[in-house]
């Protein structure tokens, strides 16, 4: 009777657990993720002349359907600019996801980048890693460089 009561006590833990894994692998969304981001980005970009230290710092407003604007302040080597950012994120039921970015300056395309994604914190923080950097003549440009996001307010 022993045995057979702990087999039992063990399979509901288990079926508790595995609930609770289904349930938090299907809390992410593409709208579940809107609202005002926070960001940082730090890492290398390898050009012929060397590698270049880079960083920036941003904030983007994402929509219910991923569409996403913003601006950021990035150094290159030293070098400083403001940019904006357009773009798109296509969120999965894991909290993983997959973003397009475009970067503008006075309306012109600089960059594209491609980040892979994962949403952790209840949704509320994210960590990224450009897997490519594309410039607007199909140059691919070797980067590491990886993202950390916070939400700062959900969007209605």
């Amino acid at each position: 009777m022993t045995t057979n009561f702990l087999r039992a006590l063990f399979m509901l833990g288990a079926a508790f657990a595995l609930g609770s894994l289904s349930a938090q692998a299907s809390r992410c969304s593409t709208p579940s993720q809107s609202g005002t981001w926070g960001y940082t980005y730090t890492g290398t970009i390898f050009t012929q002349a060397g590698a270049l230290p880079t960083a920036s710092v941003g904030l983007y407003s994402q929509d219910a359907s991923g569409n996403i604007t913003g601006s950021q302040n990035r150094s290159v080597a030293g070098n400083s600019g403001v940019e904006n950012i357009s773009g798109n994120v296509t969120v999965n039921r894991d909290c993983s996801a997959s973003a397009t970015i475009n970067v503008l300056v006075n309306g012109q395309l600089q960059r594209s980048a491609v980040l892979a994604v994962v949403y952790d914190k209840n949704g509320n923080h994210a960590r990224m890693i450009f897997q490519s950097l594309t410039l607007p003549d199909g140059t691919n440009v070797p980067v590491v460089l990886t993202v950390d996001a916070n939400r700062l307010s959900t969007r209605d």
